[in-house]
């Protein structure tokens, strides 16, 4: 069987594993939890290509426990039961009860979510679902309220190197090759962070070079890019670069380039939600006071095509993208959260000021909780002239509305009320 290098170089157990040392580290709880031999069921969150596979092939080993694998994609209700139908009777809760692995759990409808219920409860089989998107989103509550979901984090360039070198020393087949790395830059951009992805292309450059002896560098690598990437990628799909081209093209205000970069994710089979969450951040982020009614559409869209599904759904997201394309843009919300979160991490839990913290028993009254709290709505346009932050941050400013209509309308509004607290 002629297996991709990367599938050659799987990794067997816990210490060839490369990465996520803030899971598999030898102190971290999850560790622990594995080498203990009782670990709950889970969802591994990440990006493709960082080691969840491999994770769930590991913990299994290392629980010396059978794993039954199945992909979302092609499996069923029927498929599922089947599986705990002969998980049955094998033990409960971390004996004998088999890995249920589910490659891309995502895509499991709530139905056939609601048919693992019932065994990963009783512990028929220990679940582990693999996901490349936000499980709060795509697992239901009634499953996810089961699992622990563990984040997956991209590899780092020495992680990726790593990859390559263990590779060039240690495959039986590359061995047949007098190969030196002497750059790495060009496979790491092609790539993507995808380690499976980096040695599947290591393996087809290597291959392309009629010579024993190979000299990988970036020319290299460049010179045989496109066919790489076409023998690699057959499908076109792309996933993430074309789903970033479609969102840099909104931002970018160019409602052709998104709705071609739309229509490529669309013929490469792309989830309808998918795409639509990304219209969703992208309202927030690239456009949001700009044009608040951005956000309501994309939402829309969003429940829309969930109810509907393909092909009609095309017409709804060519619809959103070429509104959200055409609107005017800002990202002073976007920036603001971000200012926000960064004085957070610096400043930690600061006290929330007395006259503005709850009293709900006359103890808390009795301790001025609440005292000297104006209530907005008493005053003329409902507004008063208190201090809301921190004593610490009194001053900082976080949010500045862009230089648009409707946030040119908030500007005034702001200054009109503050005076010099927000000039901007």
């Amino acid at each position: 069987m002629n297996k991709p290098l990367a599938e050659r170089l799987r990794p067997k157990n816990i210490e060839e594993y490369i990465g996520q040392s803030h899971l598999v580290g030898k102190d971290t709880v999850f560790r622990q939890a594995m080498e203990s031999g009782v670990l709950p069921s889970l969802i591994l969150w990440g990006p493709p290509g960082v080691g969840k596979t491999t994770l769930a092939q590991i913990i299994a080993q290392q629980l010396n426990r059978d794993i039954y694998t199945l992909s979302a994609i092609n499996s069923g209700v029927k498929d599922v039961r089947e599986v705990i139908e002969k998980a049955k009777g094998r033990g409960l809760f971390g004996t004998d009860s088999p890995v249920l692995f589910i490659d891309e759990i995502h895509r499991f409808s709530k139905s056939q979510q609601d048919s693992l219920l019932g065994a990963v409860e009783t512990g028929i089989v220990t679940l582990i679902g693999a996901t490349t998107e936000n499980p709060s989103f795509e697992v239901i509550p009634a499953l996810l309220s089961r699992c622990q979901v563990y984040t997956l984090e991209h590899f780092s360039k020495e992680d990726l190197r790593n990859l390559l070198v263990r590779a060039i020393a240690e495959d039986e087949k590359l061995a047949k090759k007098d190969i030196s790395l002497n750059e790495d830059k060009a496979l790491l951009r092609l790539s993507g962070g995808d380690a499976r992805k980096l040695l599947n292309i290591f393996e087809l450059i290597v291959n392309a070079e009629a010579t024993n002896k190979v000299v990988v560098d970036d020319a290299l690598v460049n010179r045989h890019a496109q066919q790489v990437i076409a023998s690699y990628d057959k499908g076109g799909a792309q996933h993430y670069d074309i789903a970033s081209a479609l969102i840099k093209s909104i931002r970018g205000s160019d409602p052709n380039a998104a709705v071609y970069w739309l229509a490529r994710m669309i013929e490469g089979g792309e989830d309808v939600k998918f795409i639509a969450r990304r219209l969703l951040i992208s309202a927030s982020e690239d456009i949001g006071n700009a044009n608040p009614t951005a956000l309501i559409m994309a939402n829309n869209c969003f429940q829309a095509v969930t109810s509907i599904g393909m092909p009609e759904s095309r017409i709804i997201l060519a619809q959103c993208v070429t509104y959200l394309a055409s609107s005017e843009k800002s990202n002073s919300a976007y920036s603001a959260i971000n200012k926000a979160q960064v004085a957070v991490k610096q400043t930690g839990s600061l006290s929330v000021p007395l006259h503005l913290r709850n009293a709900p028993t006359q103890l808390m009254k009795d301790l001025d909780y609440g005292k000297d709290y104006k209530y907005a709505h008493d005053f003329t346009d409902h507004f008063i002239n208190q201090e809301f932050f921190p004593t610490e941050l009194i001053g900082q400013k976080f949010f500045e509305p862009g230089n648009n209509s409707r946030e040119t309308h908030m500007r005034t509004f702001l200054k009109d009320r503050w005076k010099d607290k927000y000039s901007y």
